[in-house]
């Protein structure tokens, strides 16, 4: 088992001191693995889990997946957006309250800007250490290893790595790397399989590719989910069928992807220790616009994860 001893900033803090504020990155150099689908279902799962638990979602690229699941749409030019919570270093001002009672940060229009606010790599996690807001933050990182990325993986109590193929896999190995050299805690990174399809025979003797991944994820003692995501028609067409993607626990609690997302929520809180479901305390929230109240929809996500436990 890989041991992780957590850095001593982003330990539980005791009764009295401000509220606990934990970070997860998803991040791959490669496009094409699933970070965004991850992200965005994390954050779904561990709001319906952890009803009490704050969960902000952060997009550190100019595409807008994560407008059009919380905000139905893209972002308003005239919304503060990344770039200038980037700009003010404080998130708060740009922090709105999405579907599901996820918060977020509009997506920026281009992301080159940011870049160069966030060549001190420590620039995001002492905005979120300032922010009013506390709990989950999950940062979707874009498919490069350049500054936002970098400042993310920096941030990050937990760097969950997806790895679909051989060449994410090479990649992982980049960031890992990168950990032990520059970020100096690599336990914090773990490899999580994605798009797994059983089905894919790689050699005469009939062993898969999703076997060969594991064989050298564990050959290169690199921590990795106990849990994978297998690739699903199903779910693939809730991500890309219409305008606007659907949550697993939504419309996909049929598919074997919703039981493996609730076993990654249980892995990750686990990392994150988050307790017990009946365990989470309350958290404050930062004061930000409140859309119509979501009540029939949480209802809807909670039966859906406890329907077949």
């Amino acid at each position: 088992m890989w041991a992780v001893v957590p850095p001593e900033s982003h330990s539980p803090m005791p009764p009295g001191n401000p509220p606990r504020k934990m970070v997860v990155a998803v991040a791959s150099n490669k496009g094409g693995v699933g970070k965004t689908f991850v992200s965005t279902n994390l954050a779904v799962y561990l709001r319906a889990l952890y009803e009490d638990l704050p969960v902000t979602l952060i997009g550190l690229d100019d595409q807008i997946g994560i407008d059009r699941l919380l905000a139905g749409g893209p972002p308003d030019p005239e919304t503060p957006n990344l770039k200038h919570a980037f700009a003010e270093r404080n998130l708060d001002r740009a922090l709105r309250l999405g579907e599901f009672g996820i918060h977020y940060i509009p997506s920026p229009p281009d992301v080159g800007a940011l870049k160069t606010r966030a060549r001190d790599v420590r620039i995001l996690r002492r905005m979120i250490d300032a922010s009013e807001q506390s709990g989950v933050f999950i940062l979707d990182c874009k498919s490069d290893l350049e500054a936002l990325t970098r400042s993310a993986i920096v941030a990050a109590d937990l760097v969950i790595l997806p790895v679909a193929d051989q060449a994410s896999l090479d990649e992982a190995g980049k960031i890992f790397d990168w950990l032990e050299r520059d970020g100096g805690v690599p336990g914090r990174g773990q490899v999580l399989l994605t798009l797994v399809d059983r089905r894919t025979r790689i050699d005469a003797n009939g062993r898969d590719l999703f076997d060969r991944l594991v064989d050298e994820v564990d050959a290169r003692s690199w921590p990795r989910f106990t849990t994978h995501l297998s690739r699903s028609p199903r779910v693939e067409a809730l991500q890309s069928g219409s305008g606007r993607p659907r949550p697993v626990l939504l419309d996909g609690r049929s598919t074997a992807v919703h039981r493996q997302l609730r076993e990654l929520v249980e892995e990750v809180a686990k990392r994150l220790d988050l307790g017990t479901l009946a365990g989470a305390e309350p958290a404050a929230r930062a004061p930000v616009p409140r859309p119509r109240p979501q009540r029939g929809v949480k209802r809807g996500l909670l039966s859906g994860l406890w329907r077949e436990r």
